[in-house]
């Protein structure tokens, strides 16, 4: 996280005794990335964290991910994959390679308490409502929301009835862009969000109990450990590294007279992908500009698009709808679909003046692989709409 946070009760220095009101003394946890050489946070347990009392294997279905081949443009529906479960052990992947997974959820209960060690993870709530319970405290979210859990956080989520969300598993740290903070990690005025529109734990959670169950995720799979005490027992912490909420509509678009290119969209980046928001946003004002998407090939880049709300003028045609994700891949170019550049042209001139569409894209920087639950939900007639429209 680009700045500092102090919740609940901690001492006046670091590394000093700092008692219970029986006279003990707390556990301190340091949380911490690269080593002791990032952004770090100082917890204050009840008891000591590191008490398991046991340690089991757990046994899950490898997630099979298929080449793109033959090479094809693709589409999703994410409307036809079922229920499933908690938004932990349900989530079904659609995508990954060696740098991010990606997976849907279908949430209709609560999760275990889940600790992610191979990296970050970027939730984005579709639909729904729920609360996130960790060990920095709780957080409420709702449709609209990213919810970014660092790497190693102790949490759960807790859904109020039925929830849909895109879970993004990153192999690494997921962090806003560089470009956007200072040397010093303040955000700076071009930057499309600031600090203020970042939601934080605000107060400890306190859970009291005994022994509880933590599924722990590393590089070698699965485990189930076992802690003498809850996890939940941060009497306070303080820091640069803690889980934070921040809302799709709180991102302000960057308008230029013609079309600007998508990094202008970035909201996140990890390690050999970025997140970037596409939100409602004033059309291009040049009198000659095509205000819409113009043919493109990122030779370097697979493109994931999830579309969450408004009218996507320039897929008109191509059956993509609310819930739907493409899949554009290296080695093929993009587009927008034959007649919507002039329709939006027209539209134009006929006063429209705003976009309307809200969509979560993923571009990644080595070729994404089919999971299971892509294959399962497939439009097999997507990649020839261009052709199709064009004849």
């Amino acid at each position: 996280m680009p700045y500092y946070r102090a919740v609940g009760e901690i001492p006046r220095k670091r590394h000093v005794q700092f008692r219970r009101p029986d006279g003990g003394l707390y556990a301190e946890e340091l949380m911490g990335e690269e080593g002791f050489s990032s952004d770090s946070s100082l917890l204050y347990h009840r008891y000591a964290p590191t008490a398991i009392i046991k340690s089991e294997g757990v046994t899950e279905e490898p997630a099979e991910l298929v080449a793109n081949h033959p090479l094809q443009p693709r589409a999703y529906r994410t409307q036809d994959l079922p229920e499933d479960g908690d938004l932990v052990l349900g989530r079904r992947v659609l995508f990954g390679n060696e740098d991010v997974r990606v997976s849907f959820a279908v949430v209709t209960g609560p999760s275990e308490l889940y600790r992610n060690s191979v990296g970050s993870e970027v939730v984005y709530v579709q639909s729904g409502r729920a609360r996130v319970e960790t060990t920095y405290g709780a957080l409420d979210v709702a449709e609209g929301d990213y919810v970014v859990v660092p790497t190693g956080t102790i949490h759960r989520w807790i859904p109020d009835g039925f929830m849909k969300a895109l879970v993004i598993e990153a192999r690494g740290h997921v962090r806003p862009p560089r470009r956007y903070l200072s040397q010093y990690g303040q955000f700076l005025e071009h930057a499309p969000y600031s600090e203020r529109d970042l939601r934080g734990p605000s107060e400890p959670l306190l859970v009291d109990g005994g022994e509880v169950p933590v599924l722990v995720r590393t590089r070698g799979g699965l485990s189930r450990l076992t802690y003498l005490h809850h996890p939940f027992d941060v009497v306070g912490w303080d820091g640069y590294l803690y889980p934070y909420v921040f809302d799709i509509d709180d991102f302000e678009p960057i308008v230029k007279r013609t079309h600007a290119p998508p990094p202008v969209h970035q909201t996140f980046e990890g390690p050999g992908f970025v997140v970037c928001s596409f939100c409602p946003r004033p059309l291009d004002f040049d009198d000659e500009a095509v205000p819409i998407p113009y043919n493109h090939h990122n030779v370097d880049s697979d493109e994931m698009m999830f579309y969450v709300a408004g009218d996507y003028s320039a897929r008109k045609g191509s059956g993509i709808g609310i819930g739907s994700i493409t899949l554009h891949p290296s080695g093929f170019t993009h587009g927008p679909q034959p007649g919507a550049v002039e329709a939006v042209i027209d539209a134009v001139r006929r006063g429209a003046a705003t976009t309307t569409e809200t969509a979560v894209m993923i571009d990644t920087f080595r070729p994404l692989r089919l999971g299971a639950a892509a294959r399962r939900c497939e439009d097999p007639e997507y990649p020839w709409t261009w052709a199709r429209a064009s004849r």
